[in-house]
């Protein structure tokens, strides 16, 4: 298993480090993982996106709140794991970051089931809630898709918290091979399950066969989903018993102080994740409202799919930075910890510019690609990819730096300014720009002021949003106080 701390020990080799290096060193497995991620997310919006049933898209876009959140939450625990694994791997503490990687998986298990449960609960409610009233195809669509994407919850939290437990230890190429196994296993059950048994032609025709199909549309997008991130979390669990972490093996409840140590990094993460997606529920709420609603909704998903590949290096480069912050504090090193924060971010923010360029250009062919011949939904989708191009750069700041502060624990900022600029910022200014003076959001409460711009001025919202979190993130990292954040 390779480290970075094992060639850092001596005070005069970690004064003499190549920052750059020992930042792409534990970045470049995140980076090709999100990407391979990210080729997943367009693969499976190009499946969803060439189903004859528009209802599919529409019902896909409104369930992403649900995916967003859930996922979120994972991630969460991940944060507490990372935090908590590197900073003990970082001060050589070996029975203290495997603890901590035994006591996280034990909230994972828990909160994976409670989770999916709870989500299976709300299922019908959302739909009702985000999708226009009058699309009860979509609705119910949309109910079933999210009860199937329930079952994967509890693997998707063991996933991700044993991920950020290997990246706590300086590991992140075996995450990188694991994933891309599910993803795999993913796009080859989406082949099988999502379209009806069809000939295939290759190479110009010259290579021709039939491939089996269960022609079960969106559902089967969520079961192929399911299936590919059980395998993985069943991989992980015997992967990690061959890693410095030990065997996870012979299931525990957690230890209380732990549980409070774990929740104390964990909850501020989970509720500016809460307070992100609930945000998104209600800027959904919003498109569904504007002239062609769920066209506008269902151009979102693909949006967001696109999207990603301009953030998606960014997040790679974001787990590297906690993880990398969190071994230096570990270290007793603040100092090497911010230079690597700031490298990471810079770097990030570069990757971001040289992408969100020939996204901005290319947004037409790109769309066009994905969602076949459905050219208002197309129309849409390249609105909202260009107005995000624009301030993309900085919501890359915004991510690289909130990795680095959420690896040294210090999760509350990042709440804060999630808390301002959705909520503070975004959901009004969506309202006003979006609709209507006069419009009527219930028959008892109408718009007392707003331009009229429809899906427009949602899209200008959400991008003006992510820009000013960028802004906020950098003055909290130059400030410091992460760097005194006890875990």
């Amino acid at each position: 298993m390779s480290t970075i701390v094992e060639a850092l020990d001596e005070p005069g080799i970690v004064a003499s480090e190549n920052a750059t290096a020992v930042v792409w060193k534990l970045a470049w497995p995140a980076v090709v993982l999100n990407s391979l991620q990210v080729v997943n997310q367009l693969l499976d919006r190009g499946f969803i996106g060439h189903l004859t049933n528009t209802d599919a898209l529409t019902a896909h876009g409104g369930a992403i709140n649900v995916m967003f959140l859930m996922f979120s939450l994972a991630v969460a625990v991940s944060t507490g794991a990372t935090a908590l694994v590197s900073r003990a791997y970082g001060a050589g503490n070996p029975s203290e970051y495997r603890l901590a990687s035994r006591q996280c998986i034990r909230i994972a298990i828990i909160g994976g089931f409670l989770i999916a449960g709870f989500t299976g609960l709300i299922a019908s409610f959302v739909a009702r809630t985000v999708l226009p009233a009058h699309d009860h195809d979509a609705i119910h669509l949309m109910t079933r898709f999210v009860l199937v994407y329930a079952t994967s919850l509890p693997a998707i939290y063991v996933i991700q918290t044993l991920a950020g437990s290997l990246r706590g230890i300086g590991d992140t190429k075996s995450p990188m091979y694991i994933s891309g196994f599910q993803i795999l296993v993913h796009m080859t059950l989406n082949c099988l399950l999502v379209f009806p048994t069809h000939k295939v032609g290759l190479l110009g025709g010259l290579i021709n066969f039939t491939l089996p199909g269960a022609d079960m549309g969106l559902i089967g997008a969520g079961t192929a989903l399911s299936v590919s991130a059980w395998m993985s979390g069943i991989i992980y669990l015997f992967f990690v018993a061959r890693t410095p972490l030990g065997s996870l093996w012979g299931f525990h409840l957690p230890e209380f102080h732990w549980v409070v140590r774990i929740l104390r990094i964990a909850l501020p993460a989970a509720l500016m994740a809460t307070l992100r997606v609930l945000s998104l529920t209600v800027f959904t709420i919003v498109l569904a409202m504007v002239p062609d609603g769920s066209t506008a909704i269902g151009a979102m998903s693909t949006g967001f799919a696109i999207e990603s590949v301009m953030f998606m290096p960014s997040f790679g480069l974001s787990v590297a930075a906690g993880a990398l912050v969190g071994q230096s504090l570990g270290m007793q090193r603040p100092d090497r910890a911010e230079k690597l924060g700031w490298i990471a971010s810079h770097y990030g923010a570069l990757v971001t510019l040289s992408l969100a360029g020939p996204i901005f250009l290319l947004a037409p062919t790109i769309a066009g690609a994905l969602l076949g011949d459905k050219p208002a939904m197309i129309a849409q989708t390249i609105t909202l990819l260009r107005y995000l191009c624009v301030t993309e750069t900085l919501f890359a700041y915004a991510m690289v730096v909130f990795g680095a502060m959420q690896g040294a624990g210090d999760t509350v900022r990042p709440m804060w300014v999630s808390l301002f600029a959705l909520w503070g910022v975004r959901v009004p200014l969506a309202f006003f720009l979006a609709l209507p003076t006069g419009y009527h959001i219930f028959p008892w409460l109408a718009m007392p002021v707003g331009l009229g711009w429809g899906a427009r001025g949602a899209w200008t919202s959400m991008a003006l949003t992510q820009g000013l979190q960028g802004v906020f993130a950098l003055i909290l990292f130059k400030q410091g106080g992460w760097k005194t954040k006890k875990v």
